[in-house]
């Protein structure tokens, strides 16, 4: 064994360094689009060119000049120009989710745009439980989008964000979601949906860059066991579909106007998502009224009829999608298929039509075929609009808000940095710079590691102990060195995209490799405090760390973006004061052996032992619970305003007149007038000023098998020491207090519905 290298770093200011790559001159790039008046005024002549006409007049007019064979160009991804009508090739993949990503072909670093702001993976994000802040990353996100575009560097079209539920601990993906609550979700994906878009004042049509919720529906299994998502069938009943996997979709289209939504790769009861016309033609297009265009994940319908056998044909699984209602094929399948579909009668005009209309009529809303992009309302935006420093520190300032301090003994955090002479940082995760991205990143503007965010303030010695988070051969003793002399102790470990990934759900919920072991021998010999600090996208079984009095604290941080050690220096040195709360349940690695992850139930069933799902119906042990969250403050709550009763008045002749009813239809024309006011006062009891996060819960009569709890609403505000403030909920009974039935359908349920926030509860009948 080589000897061991410590590495002695002195406090200097936080190190910051930018992606320095030689790259290649690159010729002036310029934005593709349609109806460049300019270089050929014969296209003034054509209506779909003149802006000044309404939407559907110029779709129309474009889709009936194309031919058959061109119109089955605009079905595909990477669609083909039709030069004779002054219309150029166009690219539909592009990936913001948490930034501008690389991943797809429409979008590219180089000069003069090399990197863009890199926010926290949207785990973190959601655990900062602020509805302001994920609109406001989107508006910043499609700032950065369109001035890449401006510059030939990017699409308009971004397939992002993922609003999938985060069902299974395990799901490589969870990462990238909101997390487990519908709510939650719903929010997040409408507002980050309306930031990304942010449609003019003077014309809600227009958009600035077109979003799109995925993964639609019940997607959360990539390749569990060797079980892929390419041919999972989830087995799903209506009350959980209704209740949990499609909540946040219906919000990004009914409240956030999405652009598009994507079907996704699994079957859901037997069939595929992308060709089930109840699903997309039925429920996106026919009761939520898209606006926009249906979608593929990529190579989806290539699944459905070579992997998951569904179709004889390859046309007919090309008619089936299209009848169904999808409009765009990521990939080639429909321009391959299609024409051959329509030459056996198996597609009509009409559909082909369709979905080319739907396609044009969202490149329309962006300005694509309005001309030159620079004499347009976005046409001012260019390089020096990305990786400006304000939007580099509002990545910062996420970050911030989205670490969850999950353990503090005896208020060991934060750190005095004029009392700590000397820390050791020990950790595979403690230097990283990508790790700290997640998945679906783009280039970034810098990177803050942790170690180089805690060394800005303390004498810093440093030891990876493990090569890697596999960490399959723990430097112990070499880490224990380090350890033993120290006035503090940060252990930076956890997961990377090795761990948890697009197509790799986890096995095991517990410390990769020799991680624990490491982290429980150098807490043995530390002088000091602690600190546990856990990168990584799904929760951890921790409870070894939790139960160690010799631990003192423990962060998560999720994958923290561009400035995730900055952020991490901040809150453990008290220059930022944590306010995050966790957006999943933390379980013990018992739940997952005990398990199955292709179980799609949310409910738990008794008769088998199964133990539910979440923390709305999982009644189990955890390691830490949705919404945990501590502060280096007390905040006291205080019920100001809040009715006992409510009475919901029954139209003459209705059933429960005359039998007993323990729920009536939330449709009820007496219930959508029904309406409660909470108000609550919130008190920072405390020595720091910090931020407070709200959570109202609602525990309803069980009835209909209902959820044990669930999250009305949320609201952030900021105290300062002994500070009192008022946080206000306005409820709807009929859409918060109500349940979904056996059938789906939506009702409210009669009796005691006991609110909680914090340890306080209050008690409110909702009676007829």
């Amino acid at each position: 064994m080589a000897p061991a290298e410590h590495y002695l770093l002195l406090c200097v200011p936080i190190l910051c360094f930018i992606l320095s790559v030689s790259r290649p001159v690159f010729a002036e790039r310029k934005p593709v689009f349609a109806c460049d008046v300019t270089s050929n005024p014969g296209l003034m002549n054509f209506s779909f060119c003149d802006p000044s006409l309404d939407l559907k007049t110029r779709m129309d007019d474009l889709v009936s000049r194309l031919t058959l064979q061109e119109k089955f160009g605009w079905l595909v991804s990477g669609a083909r120009g039709v030069s004779r009508l002054g219309i150029p090739n166009y690219e539909w993949w592009s990936e913001a989710l948490h930034g501008v990503s690389y991943t797809g072909p429409g979008t590219k670093f180089a000069s003069p745009v090399p990197g863009a702001t890199s926010f926290p993976q949207v785990i973190l994000t959601a655990g900062t439980f602020n509805e302001s802040l994920f609109e406001l990353i989107g508006k910043v996100v499609s700032t950065e989008a369109r001035a890449m575009y401006n510059v030939g560097l990017a699409g308009l079209t971004f397939w992002s964000p993922n609003v999938n539920i985060f069902r299974d601990p395990r799901w490589g993906r969870g990462q990238e979601t909101p997390g487990e609550d519908p709510l939650l979700s719903s929010k997040y994906g409408a507002a980050y949906v309306r930031g990304l878009q942010q449609t003019d004042d003077d014309n809600e049509e227009r958009l600035k860059v077109a979003a799109c919720c995925k993964h639609y529906t019940a997607y959360d299994l990539d390749n569990w066991k060797g079980i892929q998502r390419y041919t999972f069938n989830a087995l799903v009943t209506q009350q959980d579909l209704d209740d949990t996997y499609q909540p946040p979709f219906k919000s990004c289209v009914l409240e956030g106007n999405v652009a598009s939504v994507m079907c996704s790769y699994n079957q859901v009861n037997g069939k595929p998502t992308c060709g089930d016309p109840d699903l997309l033609a039925g429920v996106i297009r026919g009761e939520w009224k898209l606006n926009g265009y249906i979608v593929s994940d990529c190579d989806s319908l290539n699944e459905m009829f070579n992997s998951q056998h569904y179709t004889k044909t390859p046309e007919e699984t090309a008619a089936l999608a299209m009848k169904s209602g999808l409009d765009l094929n990521c990939g080639s399948f429909l321009i391959t298929h299609a024409p051959a579909a329509v030459s056996r009668g198996l597609l009509n005009i009409t559909d082909i039509d369709r979905a080319v209309a739907n396609n044009f009529a969202t490149l329309m809303r962006l300005g694509f075929f309005d001309g030159d992009p620079s004499n347009q309302l976005y046409g001012n935006l260019g390089a020096g609009d990305v990786c400006t420093p304000e939007n580099q520190e509002l990545a910062r300032e996420v970050a911030r808000q989205g670490i969850v301090l999950l353990k503090n003994t005896e208020n060991s955090l934060p750190l005095s940095p004029t009392t700590i002479k000397s820390m050791a940082v020990i950790g595979p995760n403690a230097n990283v710079t990508h790790t700290m991205l997640g998945n679906y990143e783009g280039t970034p503007c810098k990177y803050t590691t942790p170690l180089q965010g805690l060394m800005a303030s303390v004498p810093t010695v440093y030891q990876p102990g493990c090569a890697d988070v596999l960490c399959a051969t723990a430097q112990v003793d070499d880490a224990k060195k380090i350890a033993s002399t120290a006035d503090a102790v940060v252990l930076v470990m956890g997961s990377d995209q090795s761990i948890e990934r697009e197509s790799l759900d986890r096995v095991n919920i517990t410390l990769p490799g020799e991680q624990q072991n490491l982290i429980t021998e150098v807490a043995k010999v530390s002088k000091g405090p602690v600190i546990l600090v856990i990168m990584s996208g799904g929760g951890m079984d921790v409870q070894f760390a939790k139960d160690d009095p010799k631990i003192t604290s423990i962060l998560w941080v999720g994958f923290p973006g561009e400035a995730g050690g900055a952020a991490i220096a901040d809150v453990i040195y008290g220059y930022y004061n944590p306010c995050g709360r966790l957006p999943m349940t933390w379980y013990p690695q018992s739940y997952v052996e005990q398990v199955d992850m292709t179980n799609m139930n949310m409910r738990p069933d008794p008769a088998t032992g199964y133990p539910g799902r979440t923390y709305r119906f999982y009644t189990g042990p955890t390691v830490f619970k949705f919404g945990d969250g501590l502060s280096y403050s007390q905040f006291d709550h205080q019920l100001v305003t809040a009715p006992k009763l409510i009475s919901i008045p029954l139209e003459e002749g209705h059933v429960c007149k005359s039998s007993t009813c323990w729920s009536i239809d939330a449709v009820e024309r007496s219930c959508k007038n029904a309406a409660v006011n909470v108000h609550l006062r919130v008190k920072n009891v405390g020595n720091y000023s910090g931020s407070h996060t709200v959570l109202l819960f609602s525990s309803p009569p069980q009835v209909h098998n209902a959820a044990q709890k669930h999250l009305l609403g949320f609201e952030k505000l900021h105290l300062t020491p002994q500070a009192e403030g008022q946080v206000r909920f306005d409820i709807d009974v009929c859409k918060h207090l109500s349940v979904v039935d056996e059938n789906g359908a939506r009702k409210v349920a009669l009796g005691e519905h006991v609110l909680h926030v914090g340890s306080l509860t209050h008690s409110l009948n909702v009676m007829i």
